[in-house]
C-alpha cells in the first residue's frame, strides 16, 4: 500500500514558521526590517498600524491552518491561499519586507501547484455549526461590545450618539478606529483592545470549528450488526475479541468482497480499530486497505489497539504501519483446569474459605435468566460500577441481556444479606461475571463487578465455577482479563534484571496505582494462564501520544465533556447506539467493564 505524501506536512510545517513569524514580527517592533524604513512615508500611520494588528490576526489564523495542512484538509487549503495574499500585504506594509513577501506567495504557489495532495474531507455538519458559532458569537460580541463602549466616558466632544457607538463597534471588532473619542489614550486602548479580541475570539473559534476533523456518529445499524454476526458465525473462533466488535458505539467498514470487516470509532481525529478485523483471513488486506482509505479521505490517524500477532503481521505488512506490544491476555485452558497441585495452593485456600462463609455460584446462559434477574444483574452492574463514567472499547461489549446475545454466559455469586445492607432491591446477589462467546468452543471475560461489602476472594470464587463449568457448557477455551505490560513486570522482577528494565518495572508498578496494572497481572497469574500477546498498531512514533490520549478518552479513563444537568442532557441527541427493539424489552443501556480493563490505558 503506497505511503501518504509528504508534501502536505511540509507545507503545514512551512505554514506554522511563516504564521509564527507573522505574529512575533507585529508584536516586536525590532523584527521589522531596518533598511526600508523609507517607505514608511508611503503608508499613512493608520495604516501601518492596522496591518500590524492584520498581521497578529493572519498569523494566528496560519497557525491554527498549519495543522489543516499537513493533515491534508481541504478547507485547510482554501484558507490558506486566500489568507497568503492578506499576509504578503502586510508584510509589505508593517514589516516593508520583499522577502517576507516572497515566501508569503511562494508558499501560496507550491499550495496551487499541489492543489492535489489536499483532498481530505471534513465533517459536513462542521459547516452548519461554524456558521452558527459566526452569527452567534458575533451577535454576543457586538451587544457586549456596546455594553464596554457605553461604559466608558467619552470625550468633551459630546456624548456620542447610539449610531456612532454602533459603528464604533462594529469598526472595532475588524481592528479600525472608530468615531468615538475617549477621555484618555488609556481608556481608549482599553475599549480597542477589548472589541479586537471579541474580533479575534469570532474568527478563531469560527475557523476552528470550520476545520476541526469529522466525528461520525458511531452507529453500528442492524444490517451492518447482522452481517457481523454471520462473519463471527463461521470465523469467530480466531480471535478471543471478536464479539465485542458488536459494540453500537462502533462504525464498520467492510471489504469489497465482504468476507471481512473492521470495527471503529474516531475519537479526537483518531480511527481507532480494536482487536483484528473480522472474518475470512484471506479478506483482511481488501477491509484493511478499505480502512485506510477511509481514514485518509478523512485525515484520521490510524490506529489498532489490542490486535493478535497474526492481526498485527497483517496490518504492518499491508499498510507499512508499526507495532508495540501493549500485554497479554490470559487465557486458561477449562478442560485442564484443576486445583489441585502447589501451584493452586492459595486459590484452593481462598475459595474454600469463602465457600465455608456461605456462598454460592450460578453458571448459566444469559437465555436462561429470567427478565427479573437480568434487570437484577443491570442494576447491580450499575450499583457497584467503581466510577461515574462508564470504561471499555475494544474488549468491552457494553451491554447485557439482549436475546442476540442469549448465547453469553454469566455467572453470579449469591448470599443472604444482612437486614439494613445497601442496596436491598438486589436481594441475595453479591457479585457478577459476564463471558461473550468465542467461537463454538470459547468465552472472554466481558464484565467482574462485586459488591464491595463482600467477603475478599469473590472474584476468585466466581472464576473457578466459570472454569469448572465451562465444559459442561461446552467451552474449553476462558480468556480472563488482560494484563499491560506483563512481559516487563514478568522479567523485571527476576534475577538478573538489569537497571533499565527494574526502572521501567518500578515506574509500572508506580502507576498501578491508579491503572491496576500489576494487580490484574498478579490477579491473572494465579490461574495458571497461558499469556497471548496483544499489540497496538500505529503510523509512527510521534503519534504515540495523541492515540494514547485518544484511547483514554475512548476507554472512559479521560472524559473532556463538561458534566451538564439531568434537565439539559435530555434535550442532548442520543450518544452512539440506537434504540431497543420493539421485540427485546430486555435492552439495557451499557454497563461498562470495570475490572476487566483488557484495553490499553
Amino acid at each position: 500500500m503506497p505511503q501518504a505524501s509528504a508534501v502536505p506536512r511540509i507545507i503545514g510545517s512551512a505554514a506554522a514558521v511563516i504564521g509564527l513569524l507573522d505574529v512575533v514580527s507585529a508584536v516586536f517592533p525590532a523584527f521589522r526590517n531596518g533598511r526600508m524604513h523609507h517607505m514608511a512615508a508611503v503608508f499613512p500611520g493608520t495604516v501601518s498600524s492596522l496591518a500590524a494588528a492584520t498581521s497578529v490576526v493572519t498569523g494566528i489564523l496560519v497557525l491554527m491552518l498549519a495543522h489543516g495542512l499537513k493533515r491534508g484538509k481541504q478547507r485547510a487549503w482554501w484558507a490558506t491561499v486566500v489568507l497568503m495574499p492578506v499576509g504578503a500585504a502586510t508584510q509589505l506594509i508593517y514589516r516593508h519586507s520583499t522577502f517576507g513577501v516572497a515566501v508569503s506567495l511562494g508558499l501560496m504557489a507550491l499550495l496551487i501547484v499541489h492543489r492535489g495532495e489536499f483532498t481530505a474531507l471534513s465533517d459536513p455538519r462542521t459547516r452548519w455549526r461554524a456558521l452558527a458559532n459566526l452569527v452567534g458569537l458575533s451577535a454576543f460580541a457586538f451587544a457586549l461590545g456596546l455594553v464596554i463602549t457605553s461604559a466608558h466616558p467619552a470625550s468633551e466632544r459630546g456624548n456620542p450618539g447610539f449610531g456612532d457607538r454602533c459603528r464604533h463597534v462594529l469598526y472595532g471588532l475588524f481592528g479600525f478606529g472608530g468615531p468615538v473619542h475617549y477621555t484618555s489614550d488609556r481608556v481608549d486602548d482599553v475599549v480597542s483592545f477589548s472589541l479586537g479580541g471579541l474580533g479575534l475570539l469570532i474568527v478563531c473559534s469560527t475557523v476552528y470549528l470550520a476545520l476541526r476533523p469529522a466525528r461520525p456518529v458511531a452507529e453500528l445499524g442492524e444490517a451492518d450488526e447482522e452481517r457481523l454476526r454471520c462473519l463471527l458465525a463461521r470465523h469467530g473462533a480466531r480471535d478471543s475479541l471478536g464479539h465485542f466488535a458488536l459494540r453500537r458505539d462502533k462504525s464498520v467498514v467492510f471489504s469489497p468482497s465482504g468476507k471481512a470487516a473492521i470495527c471503529y470509532r474516531v475519537v479526537s481525529g483518531v480511527a481507532l480499530a480494536g482487536g483484528d478485523p473480522i472474518g475470512d483471513v484471506e479478506a483482511w488486506p481488501g477491509a484493511i486497505e478499505s480502512f485506510m482509505e477511509l481514514a485518509r479521505a478523512h485525515a484520521w490517524l490510524p490506529a489498532v489497539v489490542g490486535c493478535s500477532e497474526t492481526g498485527g503481521q497483517v496490518w504492518t505488512r499491508e499498510t507499512g504501519l508499526d507495532a508495540l506490544e501493549l500485554g497479554d491476555e490470559a487465557v486458561v485452558d477449562a478442560g485442564a483446569f484443576s486445583l489441585d497441585g502447589r501451584a493452586m495452593r492459595n486459590v484452593r485456600q481462598m475459595v474454600k474459605r469463602i465457600e465455608r462463609s456461605g456462598y454460592t455460584c450460578r453458571v448459566r446462559r444469559v437465555r436462561e435468566l429470567t427478565e427479573d434477574e437480568k434487570e437484577q444483574v443491570r442494576l447491580a452492574a450499575d450499583a457497584w460500577r467503581g466510577t461515574d463514567t462508564e470504561r471499555g472499547f475494544s474488549m468491552a461489549l457494553g451491554r447485557f441481556g439482549e436475546a442476540a446475545d442469549g448465547d453469553c454466559v454469566v455467572v453470579t455469586a449469591h448470599k443472604e444479606r444482612e437486614s439494613g445492607a445497601a442496596h436491598p432491591e438486589l436481594g441475595d446477589l453479591r457479585a457478577v461475571l459476564h463471558f461473550v462467546p468465542w467461537g463454538p468452543d470459547g468465552m472472554s471475560l466481558e464484565l467482574m463487578r462485586r459488591d464491595r461489602a463482600a467477603d475478599p476472594g469473590l472474584n476468585e470464587l466466581l472464576i473457578v465455577a466459570a472454569l469448572r463449568q465451562a465444559p459442561e457448557l461446552g467451552i474449553q477455551r476462558v480468556s480472563l482479563n488482560f494484563a499491560m505490560f506483563r512481559s516487563a513486570l514478568a522479567r523485571g522482577e527476576r534475577i538478573g534484571a538489569g537497571p533499565v528494565l527494574r526502572g521501567w518495572r518500578g515506574l509500572l508498578v508506580f502507576l498501578s496505582r491508579w491503572f491496576q496494572i500489576e494487580s490484574l497481572y498478579k490477579f491473572n497469574a494465579k490461574f495458571q494462564p497461558e499469556w497471548v500477546p496483544r499489540f497496538l498498531v500505529f503510523p509512527n512514533s510521534r503519534d504515540l501520544p495523541r492515540i494514547g490520549f485518544a484511547i483514554m478518552q475512548a476507554e472512559g479513563f479521560v472524559t473532556l465533556s463538561l458534566p451538564l444537568p439531568a434537565a439539559l442532557q435530555r434535550f442532548l441527541p442520543r450518544r452512539a447506539g440506537r434504540p431497543p427493539h420493539r421485540h427485546n424489552p430486555g435492552y439495557a443501556s451499557p454497563s461498562g467493564t470495570g475490572a476487566r480493563q483488557k484495553a490499553a490505558a
